[in-house]
């Protein structure tokens, strides 16, 4: 995973793994990895992962199973949909329209855009 100075790194995780429930890495019920696991993989400390973890068990993307670890909460990939849609409208989307309007493109070249990015793949799930 490559971290962006942008964002803070523990949100970047907590993006990571709600990825991974938005593409069905990981389904209700599934295990997601350890704090340690995880936090070894990306090469992080694990307190960073914790927070991260803490993160998405206040919105319901994760449940904490006390001695057996995390898993994926049910309703999680609604909880998930509606947590990035949020960053979207909030703090995605309005940077994005600042750019339009500085290049003068329209929402009709935006959409030509979209088609070509669906086209070649888009997300895949």
């Amino acid at each position: 995973m490559d971290f962006r100075n942008e964002r803070a790194i523990w949100l970047q995780i907590a993006d990571h793994v709600g990825d991974g429930i938005l593409e069905a890495k990981w389904k209700e019920g599934d295990r997601v990895p350890s704090v340690r696991e995880l936090a070894v993989s990306l090469e992080v400390n694990p307190n960073t992962v914790v927070r991260s973890y803490a993160w998405l068990e206040e919105r319901g993307l994760i449940e904490n199973r006390r001695g057996v670890g995390y898993y994926v909460a049910a309703g999680a990939r609604e909880a998930a949909l509606a947590v990035r849609r949020d960053r979207f409208d909030h703090e995605l989307s309005p940077a994005f329209f600042r750019e339009m309007d500085l290049l003068s493109r329209t929402l009709e070249d935006v959409a030509h855009l979209y088609e070509d990015y669906r086209k070649s793949g888009g997300v895949k799930e």
